[in-house]
């Protein structure tokens, strides 16, 4: 297995954590619930999904039971990919919009990004179902069992939560339903006050003893129907019953000896491949770690990504190419000729041959590890809390197009364009790591920085958290950690990148969590970092 250098260079206040079973996540009794479950002798996914259902009460703002959730996870030698985002009603399409919200000056139709129209069937608990059915090994209603408690007692909001929390209320506020369940004293909670959610207590229950079957063709399902209804939106409990996750075969793309799995579309794992099959062109490690010649190519590499990914990514059964012909090696070298080794180019979409969110993880001895992320998307999602629930629902639709040319429009039952993506790393068909990186646009960036860095410089998973990280946004132009060296920022600027001033400390730059297996026979368990962006912490026995 690789060996690492164990020094860690960057100011931090994390460590490795080394141990045979171990769970990493943003909040600490979301990690110890996952910790629970192993002592319990529950595998991998079980600690996944207790995890998962706990932060949907302690990370309310980034994930909650209406959200969304993508999965990998490897079992006897081989990797599982779930994608359990959610569909759209079938009522949906460019018409629908354009009748109740008009035309902007492209005649596209206006769509919302808060309240019920922008909401899909959310499919995290189908998810966590689907996943329990397949590699569970506890009851169901075990796994819920510390999300009930937590949201009956309450917790003490921790400082990252709470600013998040604070900073989506005003866009929020007036949402049906919101309020009532996230506002209590008439605002958002303050670093260290109690928040309990007593109706999802109930609702975890009702979850666990139906398998999540409650949500879909049941009491929760028809609460979550009418509510939508009565605000005006088309949902119908069809729609519900008739939405299932899906297996999938994990994308792949070797890079520095190593393979790169992510999910295939409606996600955007793939520009995540598609940069490091960019990157797999040049000789990194030839170039000084933190060098500012090394973050050019890499920027270079995911702005080529982006592109494509932009232009081409919607639900699978409506792309005009193929994973595997963005993926072409021919391709991704014709791209990497297209990097400018001195200058920032403003890349535009190839032509392939046509021939807020959680991200987590959790490993047991037996070897089995689960990459998850779940998420309601822009702080809250929708906005829309179903009453006496503890419901809150993402706004998923809004990632939709309302460009009847691309293949991305809106339509019924049809899957949006995804930002959460779970990560996953092999070696000669062996498991390594389980890993993600979440926060946005910044996830599949998230992943080639990180790789690079352990891959091609060597940083143990801890530090290579630890490091400063650029993020681009959509319009292209950059943005630098405050931690990241004057010198480097400067030498990038020089080179033509377009860079925002960073004040906000609590921009989001992603927060990742890393599993990676010591040795092949497990001898040696795992070591796990934990970002130190979040709240959260790697735990293990």
């Amino acid at each position: 297995m690789k060996s690492f250098d164990w020094i860690n260079p960057y100011p931090s206040v994390r460590i490795p954590v080394f141990a045979r079973n171990i769970v990493s996540t943003s909040h600490p009794l979301a990690a110890q619930s996952g910790l629970q479950m192993l002592y319990k002798g529950g595998s991998a996914v079980d600690a996944a999904i207790a995890a998962a259902a706990v932060i949907t009460m302690t990370e309310p703002v980034s994930c909650g039971l209406g959200g969304d959730a993508f999965a990998i996870v490897w079992h006897e030698g081989k990797a599982h990919g779930l994608n359990a985002s959610g569909h759209a009603p079938m009522a949906w399409n460019p018409a629908y919009f354009a009748n109740k919200y008009g035309r902007n000056a492209q005649g596209h139709a206006n769509a919302p990004k808060r309240g019920v129209d922008a909401i899909t069937v959310p499919g995290v608990v189908a998810g966590w179902a689907a996943l329990h059915e397949k590699f569970g090994r506890l009851p169901f209603s075990e796994l819920m069992a510390p999300a009930a408690a937590i949201a009956q007692r309450g917790y003490a909001v921790p400082p990252v939560v709470a600013h998040k929390w604070a900073a989506a209320v005003p866009e929020i506020a007036n949402q049906p339903g919101y309020a009532e369940a996230f506002m209590p004293n008439g605002r958002a909670p303050r670093v260290g006050e109690r928040f309990a959610l007593p109706a999802a207590a109930e609702t975890f229950r009702l979850i666990g003893q139906t398998n999540g079957q409650t949500m879909y063709d049941g009491e929760m399902a028809k609460r979550m129907v009418q509510h939508l209804q009565a605000h005006g939106g088309a949902h119908t409990l069809e729609d519900f019953a008739a939405y299932a996750p899906q297996w999938v075969e994990p994308l792949t793309k070797d890079f520095q000896g190593f393979t790169l799995h992510e999910l295939p579309p409606n996600g955007q794992g793939i520009a995540a491949l598609i940069a490091v099959g960019i990157l797999e062109q040049f000789d990194l490690s030839a170039l000084p770690l933190d060098s500012v010649q090394s973050q050019h190519l890499q920027i270079e590499a995911m702005k080529l990504a982006f592109a494509d990914l932009y232009r081409y990514v919607s639900d699978p059964r409506a792309m005009s190419v193929t994973p595997e012909q963005m993926l072409a090696p021919e391709y991704l070298a014709a791209r990497a000729k297209l990097i400018d080794p001195e200058r920032a180019t403003h890349f535009g979409a190839g032509v392939p041959d046509a021939g807020g969110t959680i991200y987590l993880s959790a490993a047991d001895e037996s070897g089995m590890m689960i990459s998850f992320i779940q998420s309601n998307y822009m702080g809250f999602g929708s906005g829309v809390v179903v009453p006496n629930t503890g419901i809150s629902l993402q706004n998923r639709g809004c990632g939709f197009s309302m460009d009847e040319a691309s293949p991305n429009v809106v339509g019924g039952h049809k899957r949006p364009f995804h930002t959460i993506i779970p990560g996953f790393l092999s070696r000669q068909g062996a498991p390594v790591m389980s890993f993600g990186v979440m926060g946005g646009d910044i996830q599949p960036q998230g992943h080639m920085q990180t790789l690079v860095r352990m891959l091609a410089y060597d940083q143990q998973p801890q530090a290579a958290c630890c490091a400063p990280r650029w993020k681009l946004n959509r319009d292209f132009t950059l943005d630098v950690e405050s931690t990241m060296d004057p010198e480097v920022v400067k030498g990038l600027a020089a080179k033509g990148h377009v860079l925002k001033s960073i004040e906000d400390p609590y921009m989001d730059f992603g927060s990742g969590q890393f599993i990676w297996r010591l040795s092949e026979d497990l001898e040696d368990g795992y070591v796990a970092a934990s970002d130190s962006r979040r709240d959260g912490q790697a735990v293990g026995f």
